[in-house]
């Protein structure tokens, strides 16, 4: 029988669609986000004031600038990739992690190589199951980081380099945009692109509601997350707020194989993360929890061993420390290219973060004695 395809989920207005889409499927490995930045700040020009770009490609949009007390609504922008490493006299390529690239997925899969003539296609090479019984060790062949490698199809170290290919080129996985059923939709770069059109929206039902924020609002896509949170480290020294609210993504525990005693238990569809941490600071979390009771948003909880992991502890621990807190987004599969969220937890998310900024004010309590 033909297969059915899922129906579109209108939550979303078209044009948000059209963006989240376009934007998702864009490219833009740690390191070299500029052509997704560009599309993100496209988007968010008619709904911001103004707007910086610092030296390494971190956006800040700025609603209504000038004010003295600032707060960042922030998510990052790169995704993971590979880099060429090393290229064999016989044409394939051996690569190293560019952010937290899971070797164990790569078997089979596409890519583009992105080189200073365009994008060239490959693939992770890997040998038939009739011939990793037989494997040159006498055990099975298992993906590892010094096994794995691109073949583009060349045949000799002269065909990759004169397709321009070299040494430090990345590759991204190529896998887009598709939607399931019950609201959910997979893409690889979910984390954290799903974080730059919510703070996209967030600028958008700020401008077409007509609200008037008490402060200068700075709505940061920040690169450089996936190596360790270097983009929000520099751009939180340049901006120096006195109020950051970070969204990323966390894990659904509710699939096979995860220990909720240890990561906690929160899942698809039941709506944003709202972490403790001690970075986070307690009476901004309070204050989003409030926020989402008074708006009855739904939300859930977790506990994060020292560290978020997310660009909240770069924020937390900038100059002379910045009350933060973080808001993740419940996903399933991190880090491959299947990632899986829920359009309704997206705009759950979306509305947390505008009613959290309508309740915050410049002479909020946020010291402790």
């Amino acid at each position: 029988m033909p297969t059915k395809e899922n129906a579109k989920q209108n939550i979303f207005s078209e044009d948000a669609q059209t963006f989240l889409e376009k934007y998702l499927n864009n490219a833009a490995p740690t390191g070299y986000e500029s052509g997704g930045q560009k599309l993100w700040l496209d988007y968010i020009k008619p709904y911001i004031d103004d707007y910086f770009v610092d030296p390494y490609g971190s956006v800040a949009g700025i609603i209504n600038p000038g004010a003295s007390f600032k707060v960042v609504i922030e998510a990052h922008a790169d995704e993971i990739s590979w880099y060429v490493n090393y290229i064999t006299d016989d044409g394939l390529m051996y690569v190293t992690r560019n952010g937290g690239s899971d070797h164990q997925i790569a078997p089979g899969m596409r890519v583009n190589i992105q080189t200073d003539n365009g994008a060239v296609k490959a693939v992770f090479g890997w040998p038939a199951i009739h011939t990793r019984k037989h494997a040159v060790d006498t055990k099975e062949a298992v993906p590892k980081l010094d096994n794995i490698f691109l073949d583009c199809g060349a045949t000799s170290k002269e065909e990759v380099e004169a397709l321009g290919i070299h040494v430090g080129c990345v590759a991204t996985f190529v896998d887009g945009y598709e939607e399931l059923a019950n609201d959910r939709f997979i893409c690889r770069a979910l984390d954290n692109r799903a974080g730059g059109f919510m703070i996209a929206e967030v600028a958008r039902k700020l401008k077409e509601n007509k609200k008037e924020l008490p402060f200068s609002l700075y709505v940061v896509n920040a690169v450089q997350e996936e190596v360790g949170l270097r983009g929000a480290e520099m751009i939180s020294r340049r901006i120096k707020p006195d109020v950051a609210i970070v969204t990323d993504v966390t894990h659904d525990t509710t699939t096979p194989m995860i220990n909720k005693k240890v990561e906690g238990d929160n899942s698809c569809g039941k709506g944003p993360v709202l972490s403790y941490a001690p970075a986070v600071h307690n009476l901004l979390l309070k204050s989003l929890r409030a926020s989402a009771d008074k708006n009855n948003i739904s939300y859930q909880l977790q506990a994060a061993n020292r560290i978020t992991g997310t660009d909240t502890d770069a924020f937390a621990y900038s100059s002379d420390g910045i009350p933060s807190a973080l808001i993740s987004l419940p996903l399933r599969y991190m880090h491959t290219t299947v990632e899986m969220v829920s359009k309704k937890d997206v705009e759950a998310t979306i509305d947390l973060m505008y009613h959290a900024l309508l309740d915050i004010q410049p002479d909020m309590k946020l010291t402790y004695l």
